[in-house]
C-alpha cells in the first residue's frame, strides 16, 4: 500500500464523472460519508434505472454553478452533525484529488448554511490520506479550465 498524502482541513477536489473540475471541500474524519451540497435535485428513468439530475453551487466565484446526473444507487437514512436523521440519495463517482482517482459513494444534501459545497468523509479518505487539521489547501487549487 502507498504512503498516505497529506490533507488539509479543506481541499479543492473534481468529480469528473460529474463534469465538475474544481469543488471546495471540508475533510471531515467525524463523518463517515461524503456530502454533496445540491441546490436542487429529481429523480427519473432511465432504461429502466432511477436516475437523479441536480443542481449544485461548486464554491467558485468564476464558476458557482453546475449541473450533473447519476444513477440512484441507493437511498439511506443519514444522521447529520445536529443529531437529526433524513432519507438521502447516494451515487457513485469519480473523485480525483492529489493526483489520485478513485470511486466513493456521496450522498445529496442540501448544505445551504455550511460554508463548503462538499464534504470529504472517512471512507473516501480511508487509506488515501492522512488529515493535517492545521494546514489548509494541501494540495493546491484546480484551474476551473483543466480537466482535473
Amino acid at each position: 500500500m502507498a504512503t498516505p498524502l497529506p490533507l488539509g482541513w479543506r481541499e479543492w477536489l473534481a468529480l469528473p464523472d460529474l463534469g465538475i473540475t474544481a469543488v471546495r471541500a471540508k475533510v471531515d474524519t467525524g463523518a463517515r460519508s461524503s456530502s454533496l451540497h445540491v441546490e436542487s435535485q429529481h429523480t427519473f428513468e432511465r432504461d429502466g434505472v432511477e436516475w437523479v439530475r441536480f443542481e449544485l453551487d461548486t464554491g467558485r466565484y468564476d464558476a458557482p454553478l453546475a449541473f450533473g446526473e447519476a444513477p440512484v444507487l441507493e437511498r439511506r437514512k443519514v444522521t447529520d452533525s445536529g443529531g437529526h436523521q433524513t432519507e438521502r440519495i447516494f451515487i457513485l463517482t469519480r473523485m480525483r484529488l492529489a493526483g489520485l482517482e478513485w470511486q466513493a459513494e456521496v450522498n445529496l444534501a442540501q448544505r445551504r448554511n455550511m460554508l463548503f459545497p462538499m464534504l470529504l468523509g472517512r471512507t473516501a479518505l480511508a487509506g488515501r490520506f492522512v488529515v493535517d487539521p492545521s494546514a489548509s489547501f494541501l494540495q493546491g487549487d484546480l484551474a476551473p479550465d483543466s480537466d482535473a
